[in-house]
């Protein structure tokens, strides 16, 4: 069984909240609990939407059912007109995700039977109490920065697996790859992506994100192995220009955890020498040379996009 910080911060909220609440002396105390759970959200973001949606749902809850139960009287189906009444009001406001936490308001009024100044002020309290402790333990959300490196480090290093493999298959015609890097790849991007959106809304203040620029790029290189995939398979292995171009893709493969850092100005320069070599070959004498030299000039193509995005 494993305990997630979220279920932590679950329990520590409703026990403050629930302790706070009695230790004022207010009648329906544990609601105030309630309340906390009800807020408790992944991000920032859609915590402050929650208490902010459970906040005005709670305060026309408690106004439309003091209203009905004092001049309808208090009988269980008062319930049915209310309901009827407030949550179309919630969805035509978009607060619906406040309904069940007003609910528990709402049957304060019923089982108090009376509505005064002292029953205001007690339901009041338990509201932003509940929600006030909810949104201060909202506040504090675990740092993501070893999560998101090893990502990054996980992502670079299956990229560089399967630029070596592709460059085998041009040296040696190498062809026993089974592809598996490529499923752990799409994996690890969904999971990085979904990591960096919740970056984003746990940083309210903070427009641009790096985490999700830097993955959206990753996905954007992902695509290009993609492409070379096919490409690769309908070039004839040991060709003089294709182990060019191989060696090309071992030494990315062997440097890609610095690219970023060292920059790509070389590789550039150095895939541009390549191109510079080949166009001064010979013109090609059959088909199958023809085929080989597009699929090559597509590759390098492609490859040149690759670096660009680092």
């Amino acid at each position: 069984m494993k305990i997630g910080f979220r279920t932590i911060k679950t329990a520590f909220g409703v026990s403050v909240s629930i302790l706070i609440a009695q230790s004022l002396g207010l009648s329906y105390f544990p609601s105030a609990g309630i309340l906390t759970l009800l807020c408790i959200q992944k991000t920032r973001k859609e915590s402050i939407a929650a208490i902010l949606d459970r906040l005005y749902a709670c305060l026309i809850g408690l106004a439309l059912s003091s209203v009905l139960f004092s001049f309808i009287g208090y009988h269980a189906m008062v319930f049915l007109l209310m309901y009827l009444i407030f949550i179309p009001i919630c969805v035509k406001y978009k607060i619906q995700g406040g309904i069940a936490s007003s609910s528990v308001i709402m049957t304060h009024t019923y089982m108090h039977e009376a509505v005064n100044i002292q029953f205001f002020i007690n339901e009041s309290a338990i509201i932003f109490i509940g929600l006030g402790i909810a949104l201060l333990v909202n506040l504090y959300m675990p740092g993501i920065d070893k999560q998101i490196n090893r990502y990054k480090q996980e992502i670079d290093s299956n990229m560089a697996v399967v630029l070596n493999e592709l460059a085998k298959y041009l040296k040696e015609g190498y062809g026993l790859w089974d592809g598996k890097e490529m499923l752990t790849l799409s994996d690890l991007l969904k999971k990085a992506r979904n990591l960096a959106i919740l970056e984003v809304e746990n940083n309210l203040t903070r427009k641009d994100n790096p985490f999700f620029y830097y993955f959206e790029l990753k996905q954007q290189q992902f695509q290009v192995l993609e492409r070379m995939l096919p490409i690769v398979s309908r070039i004839d292995a040991k060709l003089e220009q294709g182990v060019r171009i191989g060696e090309f893709m071992e030494d990315i493969s062997g440097n890609i955890h610095r690219l970023s850092d060292t920059g790509t100005g070389a590789y550039i320069e150095k895939l541009k020498r390549i191109r510079e070599y080949h166009k001064q070959l010979p013109m090609p004498e059959n088909r199958a040379e023809f085929e080989n030299r597009a699929n090559l000039f597509n590759l390098a193509n492609e490859l040149e996009s690759f670096i660009q995005k680092y």
